[in-house]
């Protein structure tokens, strides 16, 4: 049988499968068994508590969901307290969020070695540069690397949007500035209306698409990044079995995070990993991390 474990900056994972944030908490733990998934990442943390964005905050679409759930949670110092102690079994990934770099520096300090690794998300306004989101300009990017990497304490992974122009570009300046990993996509702009009303669906009227309509979209843009940089790559955007996760790995992801299929169905994890392992050994490789890039070549 394959093996199927990988090694991201030094952090071992059992399998490339890993939770995605937003979609795994506290209310899965008594769903799931923690010691087969690859890893999990935990919902978005900042420095304070957020109430997160007014209801409605999911609606279906085509072969996907839309969401505007707005980063509900606790604040880094409870989060640590209260919230890191409930996991375990597996690595597990905080993300990090905020509206200005000097926030997402105190988070990261805060949040020390409490995890195995930091996912620092990219795609929040910055309110000392007109709203600008972080991770659509490069030279905002390299300050925010920066500063996190000042505090880290553990490897860092800068999440990606997909709702920016030249990603290849971005990803790089992340790795320059002392990026460890980087994961992408993030939810792609969307919105509904409701046809009741015929006004938006949701209060802040944009929202973000996931789910295997996305599938397609994220495979390509992996793909651009991957071929830019010299840091692991985890991928995600729409996987929904083993097959899509493999597709992911040969355009050159060392990993992939599961969000909405994992909330379709708690235990998709553990089954995509296994799907992965049928897959990888009928094809006659000894390692999963064999199959990373295998399409670039």
């Amino acid at each position: 049988m394959t093996d199927m474990s990988v090694n991201i900056a030094g952090v071992e994972f059992r399998n490339p499968v890993i939770a995605a944030s937003g979609t795994f908490g506290e209310t899965s733990l008594p769903l799931v068994d923690l010691s087969q998934f690859g890893g999990a990442v935990l919902k978005g943390v900042r420095l304070d508590y957020n109430p997160g964005n007014p209801p409605p905050r999911i609606n279906e679409a085509y072969s996907g969901i839309i969401n505007s759930v707005g980063f509900q949670g606790v604040g880094a110092e409870d989060f640590v307290k209260d919230v890191r102690p409930k996991f375990s079994g597996t690595p597990i990934i905080a993300n990090v969020w905020g509206h200005t770099i000097e926030e997402y520096a105190e988070v990261t300090k805060i949040l020390g070695d409490s995890c195995d690794m930091l996912e620092i998300n990219v795609s929040c306004p910055n309110v000392h540069n007109g709203g600008k989101v972080f991770g659509s300009s490069a030279e905002i990017l390299t300050e925010t690397v920066e500063a996190v990497k000042k505090q880290a304490k553990v490897p860092i992974i800068i999440k990606l949007s997909p709702n920016i122009s030249d990603l290849p570009t971005l990803a790089k300046a992340c790795e320059n500035a002392g990026a460890d990993a980087i994961s992408l996509i993030n939810t792609i702009l969307s919105m509904d209306i409701d046809i009741n009303t015929l006004k938006p669906f949701f209060a802040k009227k944009v929202a973000g698409l996931s789910g295997q309509a996305v599938f397609p979209i994220a495979l390509r843009m992996v793909w651009e990044v991957a071929n830019s940089v010299n840091i692991p790559v985890i991928g995600l955007g729409g996987i929904a079995n083993g097959a899509d996760a493999i597709k992911m790995l040969s355009v050159g992801a060392t990993a992939v995070q599961v969000g909405t299929q994992g909330m379709i169905e708690p235990m998709a994890i553990p089954r995509i990993a296994k799907e992965m392992q049928g897959i990888a050994t009928a094809k006659g490789f000894s390692k999963i991390s064999d199959i990373t890039g295998i399409a670039n070549g």
